[in-house]
């Protein structure tokens, strides 16, 4: 069972063993929400489904949503009602990747962990490595795959609210790590949610911080001296990562655990949702 990361190697070993294996396609442009559909028909790793972020990862009535902000989370029975019309079955492994820095497909390995799916892994190096290893690939509609039966266990992953960020802001049991880039956390711009800062206390650590030069994840060894720098004395078990709309967050999350430093909590309504409830306090610089 792989759990964190896959390697391009190891998914094509699974595939050559007939494993039962679902590979699923991330790929998302936010600022352009056709694009990822898109590129998925032009060419993806053959046997690929297709997941939207938009669609199919994100609440569309905010009644079926579990918490605020842009990309709200869908309730986990409506979300498992889409893993059914995929074909996921509780014994299956699945790999997600994309080809934007593994950033959108951590939200789908994320979402499984939650609804108690721990089989999930990333597909280390994503799109581009696949395609530098020669992998197989295929054009047009994903294969149609017959619906299945998904059993909904409990969460394997940590939701914190808004309301549990803010009554705990400034105490030690929690650690806020923002994933957004700098400019952003300082409030010196701010493209997309309405108000410009962060949350008053939390770190910073661009989510892309995890990759390196040729992006794939940095080592075990690396990952937690960063980490542990970063925290410079506070507990790895205190953090709960955001981000803008707790997307690009999870990078963060599965970044921690890769490094041995254990599973993390989300704080999926992120700073989208922090920066629209009433009340509630900015930070700059």
């Amino acid at each position: 069972m792989y759990t964190t990361l896959i390697s391009v190697p190891q998914l094509q070993t699974l595939q050559a063993q007939h494993t039962q294996v679902l590979v699923i396609d991330c790929t998302c442009d936010l600022m352009q929400p056709a694009v990822g559909p898109q590129q998925f028909h032009e060419q993806h790793i053959a046997g690929a489904v297709y997941a939207d972020l938009n669609d199919n990862l994100s609440a569309q009535d905010a009644h079926q949503a579990v918490n605020g902000g842009r990309h709200p989370l869908p309730k986990r029975e409506v979300f498992v009602q889409w893993l059914e019309r995929i074909g996921l079955t509780d014994d299956m492994q699945v790999v997600v990747y994309d080809r934007n820095g593994m950033n959108y497909c951590g939200r789908l390995w994320w979402m499984l962990k939650w609804c108690g799916h721990e089989a999930v892994a990333v597909l280390d190096g994503g799109w581009q490595a696949w395609l530098a290893a020669g992998g197989a690939t295929a054009s047009g509609e994903a294969p149609s795959r017959a619906p299945s039966g998904f059993t909904l266990k409990a969460p394997l992953v940590s939701l914190v609210d808004t309301a549990t960020v803010a009554a705990q802001l400034g105490q030690p049991q929690q650690t806020l790590i923002d994933a957004r880039g700098a400019p952003r956390y300082r409030g010196e711009v701010e493209p997309i949610d309405p108000v410009a800062g962060h949350i008053p206390g939390a770190l910073n650590r661009p989510f892309n911080s995890n990759l390196t030069e040729q992006g794939f994840f940095k080592s075990p060894e690396v990952l937690r001296a960063e980490f542990l720098e970063l925290l410079d004395g506070r507990t790895p078990q205190s953090v709960v990562h955001h981000c803008g709309s707790g997307v690009s967050a999870v990078p963060n999350v599965l970044a921690m655990e890769v490094a041995g430093l254990g599973r993390s909590g989300l704080y999926a309504g992120s700073w989208s949702e922090w920066c629209t409830t009433p009340g509630l306090p900015v930070a700059k610089g």
